[in-house]
């Protein structure tokens, strides 16, 4: 079955799952903000600046209306950075139709707020749409998606049905798409683990070896599962995809945009040099600051956290943060 889908967000992720859609036959219409954006690529039948040489589908079309976008879409796909979510799913879900079913796939959280996007959506939404929405996530680069290579994501959502029809509509024969009732699980691994990239980033940006870049990921993961359980979320969550997927992929893979802003750290670079050389938004560095400030609201241990966060928002010493890391009391493991 296909449907009218909209993707509210036309950079180098939301343009590739607009092309996924429009592969399998969906009719999709691909949100822009810029009207030049928009034009570009409706002449060039590509991204030429988030994602060159990759040709959209003819059943893809761009837009700058949010109500041409979602108007009528049984989907509605958003695809914005994290925070401008409340802004633009707020002012389209004006023209929702009655029975939408929204689709998150930004990872983040809101950085005043620490909010999760389900508890945005529960603001923004009426309730009926609030409950149906699903929240896809996994380890997933824009580039590869498009190119078709091999690919595995997980749709969390509370409405079976719901999450049944989006599995379908997003699954093909190289893209695989497991289920979950874990909203919150899903959403808290796909936001910190961007977190935990930029400390990798920045392990191997000042070549400190493969075993520290491994023990970041194993400490960031149980980082983050100490976050997503005092929350509520299922801890086997993060073994998936999600969660130990999703993180390995963003702490080790050279097109990880978090991982680069590490990397940019480790040269020497501030953080406002950093993100304004950078065209496309590393969702770790604000979400660094949410983290920090949720951990310290749930009363629970975050201490890579706390170090992207001093070294991002407080101009800490690099080194001697680090030292002070590896120097803290001594611990059980699973403690």
């Amino acid at each position: 079955m296909t449907h009218s889908i909209a993707v509210l967000g036309s950079g180098s992720y939301g343009t590739c799952l607009a092309m996924l859609l429009g592969r399998k036959g969906h009719e999709v219409r691909l949100w822009a903000r810029s009207q030049d954006m928009c034009r570009q690529i409706e002449e060039a039948r590509e991204n030429a600046v988030y994602l060159p040489g990759y040709p959209l589908p003819d059943t893809v079309s761009v837009t700058t209306s949010l109500e041409s976008a979602v108007a009528g879409a049984h989907i509605v796909l958003g695809v914005t950075p994290s925070h401008a979510l409340r802004d633009v799913l707020g002012r389209a879900a004006r023209h929702f139709r009655p029975d939408v079913v929204v689709v998150n796939a930004s990872k983040g959280l809101e950085e005043d707020s620490h909010a999760r996007i389900d508890q945005i959506y529960d603001q923004i939404f009426p309730p009926a749409v609030a409950r149906r929405a699903a929240f896809l996530s996994g380890p997933t680069f824009a580039k590869e998606v498009a190119a078709g290579l091999p690919s595995a994501i997980v749709i969390a959502g509370r409405d079976p049905d719901a999450t049944r029809l989006c599995q379908e509509a997003f699954s093909n024969e190289r893209f695989r798409v497991y289920s979950s009732d874990d909203v919150i699980g899903v959403q808290i691994g796909g936001a910190l683990k961007n977190v935990v990239a930029i400390l990798a980033g920045l392990s191997d940006g000042l070549e400190l070896g493969n075993n520290a870049r491994a023990a970041l990921i194993t400490r960031g993961l149980a980082e983050i599962a100490r976050i997503g359980a005092a929350q509520g979320a299922n801890p086997l969550t993060f073994a998936g995809l999600s969660g130990m997927g999703d993180l390995v992929l963003t702490c080790t893979g050279a097109l990880s945009r978090n991982r680069q802003v590490g990397l940019a750290l480790a040269a020497g670079k501030k953080i406002a040099e950093i993100t304004g050389e950078m065209r496309m938004v590393a969702e770790g560095v604000k979400t660094a600051r949410a983290a920090h400030d949720l951990a310290a609201a749930l009363g629970v241990r975050a201490p890579l956290s706390d170090v992207a966060y001093r070294l991002l928002y407080e101009d800490a010493p690099v080194r001697k943060t680090i030292a002070e890391l590896m120097t803290r009391s001594l611990r059980d493991e699973r403690d």
